[in-house]
């Protein structure tokens, strides 16, 4: 889908209350090891050539008519749930905004471009398998329907790096990411730490200007408990979709929550290879307090937080009204994504709820293969045969798969049958941290991409079977 240039530079009108203008590190090398050719087509950047993508997305040269100069944002966060007021942007930028096809206002934003007044003792940058395994999870996510942001670029910038959780020296890199918005829970949060009601007003008005206008015919506390009831009911469809792929984001403090409910910043993710509530992404998650069964509960609790910042301009009991709006998007939010993913017609909800329950029990209690079950039964009883040859057939013949089977075959829609080539495959194809780990070895050490671009082959593959597009 191709589309016009369309800058649209409109954060940087907030003003320097909200930002503070950088300069972009300069690299030694710009090796280009992602372009999303898609994307930019879709935003109007796809004629650039070679020479122009590493001007503007690794030298990051001012896109026409857009920002005159990047910005850091300021915000604050709840890191593990302790406040923490001294971060912000310290590796990345806003470089530009504009509009896609759709009209969507959207962020190109980095990570690993540099130093910032809120790098405190960071060097500002992205190690290359970092800027791998964001390339990865976002185009895993992509194609299995999950509102997330694009991998727009990666280039390889030429640095040795340090690092204490991997090898070093290891190889670095810049990422583009491309977002709907990378305004946060925290950039809130900041203002209302600073006890600056004006901005948090003012900040509101852009928001339901940039991404909520149905709200902007309301002022005061109905335009900031509306707005709060929108940021809750897309966080909760946001928690579901999570659930459905199986993924787990690995920390969701409020500095990485927008008011969009879209998925971003993709640090120590992991797909989970069955289904386990105590399943962790980050080695440092030691409680466990953002495995993949607490994810909803913990996108729940930074809502919280966000509701007390803006408690400053509205009362609470209108801010926990729209709270409410949480629990019901996520049940119907995980209906539908589960739905989708098995491509299954929706019917009455309430005994969809039950069916989605009884499906996440058998699942736990057997370890089916997360990834296998869904791709055995795309499509519900339209499938049967295909999933009478899985390797997990077994567990589809053992009497607890009975009720589940049921209901696939009362939500099968009519015609279903998967005519896809993807869909005669034994086996799925996967995410699995092992996987990441395997293609990254032949990079490391010979600086072999097959393995990568074989695997970025594959999502596009699963993209095209399951026609979904975020």
């Amino acid at each position: 889908m191709r589309a016009p240039y369309q800058p649209d530079p409109l954060f940087e009108k907030l003003g320097p209350e909200f930002a503070d203008p950088v300069a972009a590190a300069r690299f030694p090398q710009h090796v280009l090891r992602w372009r999303n050719q898609d994307w930019a087509e879709r935003v109007g950047l796809g004629d650039l050539s070679d020479a122009a993508w590493a001007a503007h997305f690794a030298r990051f040269e001012p896109l026409p008519n857009n920002m005159p100069a990047p910005l850091a944002m300021r915000y604050h966060g709840h890191q593990f749930r302790t406040y923490n007021p001294d971060i912000g942007d310290g590796r990345g930028f806003l470089f530009a905004q504009l509009r896609d096809g759709a009209g969507r206002l959207l962020d190109l934003g980095t990570k690993g471009s540099g130093q910032t007044p809120y790098s405190r003792f960071g060097d500002g940058r992205l190690t290359l398998k970092g800027g791998v395994r964001e390339v990865l999870a976002a185009g895993m996510l992509e194609a299995l329907g999950v509102y997330t942001s694009k991998a727009f670029s990666l280039f390889e910038t030429g640095e040795a790096l340090t690092r204490g959780d991997e090898p070093s020296p290891t190889r670095s890199s810049v990422l583009v990411r491309l977002s709907h918005s990378h305004i946060r829970f925290g950039t809130f949060q900041r203002l209302a730490f600073f006890e600056r009601a004006d901005l948090i007003h003012t900040l509101i008005e852009h928001v339901c200007a940039a991404y909520y206008p149905q709200h902007l015919d309301l002022s005061g506390e109905a335009r900031a408990a509306a707005l709060f009831g929108e940021i809750a009911a897309a966080s909760a469809r946001l928690a579901a979709s999570w659930m459905a792929a199986g993924f787990v984001h690995g920390v969701l403090n409020t500095d990485n929550l927008n008011v969009t409910g879209e998925s971003f910043d993709y640090g120590p993710w992991r797909f989970v290879p069955v289904s386990d509530p105590s399943f962790t992404a980050a080695y440092f998650d030691e409680t466990g307090l953002y495995a993949f069964g607490r994810q909803p509960e913990g996108v729940s609790w930074a809502l919280a937080q966000l509701g007390g910042a803006l408690s400053l301009v509205c009362p609470a009991p209108l801010l926990e009204a729209e709270l409410q709006r949480f629990v019901p998007a996520y049940q119907t939010g995980l209906r539908d994504a589960l739905f989708a993913r098995l491509n299954l017609e929706r019917g009455a909800f309430e005994p969809d709820l039950a069916f989605t329950s009884a499906l996440f029990g058998w699942l736990t209690e057997t370890q089916a293969s997360w990834d296998q079950f869904f791709h055995d039964w795309f499509a519900g009883e339209a499938s049967a045969a295909r999933a009478a040859a899985s390797p997990q057939a077994g567990l589809y013949a053992k009497p607890a798969f009975t009720p589940i089977r049921a209901g696939l075959e009362a939500r099968t829609k009519a015609g279903a049958a998967p005519t896809h080539p993807y869909f005669q495959r034994a086996a799925p194809h996967t995410m699995l941290i092992e996987e990441v780990e395997a293609l990254w070895a032949p990079i490391a050490e010979r600086d072999d991409w097959s393995m990568f671009e074989a695997k970025l082959s594959q999502i596009a593959e699963l993209r095209e079977a399951l026609a979904q597009r975020t």
